[in-house]
């Protein structure tokens, strides 16, 4: 991935994250594979966990602790309504960024 797509993903990530969240309920690892499969290689799982725990400051998600066959519980985070409200809002955010740009791109003046 180059700079520029490692700068514009870490302004977007977040919202990335709570999108998949909003579809269901995930621990760190599934979060990361679900990326990965959306062609986002190159995010590591620190730069996931990392952004779980400020979500979860930020008051954006639940946390349950569900028990592990291999280890220490796992927790698992699912989007609760305040998230659901800052997706909402990234959404419109994101719809706003991408019309410009396309009047942007498609003037090539």
């Amino acid at each position: 991935m180059g700079k520029q797509m490692t700068e514009m993903l870490k302004g977007t990530l977040e919202g990335i994250v709570l999108a998949i969240l909003s579809v269901q309920p995930a621990y760190g690892y599934e979060i990361t594979a679900r990326l990965r499969e959306q062609g986002f290689s190159d995010i590591a799982e620190g730069t996931v966990y990392a952004l779980l725990v400020r979500n979860e400051q930020k008051g954006l998600v639940d946390v349950e602790k569900i028990p592990s066959e291999k280890g220490p519980p796992r927790k698992v985070y699912s989007l609760n309504a305040q998230g659901q409200e800052y997706l909402e809002e990234f959404w419109r955010t994101w719809s706003f960024l991408a019309e410009r740009l396309e009047q942007l791109r498609k003037r090539k003046a």
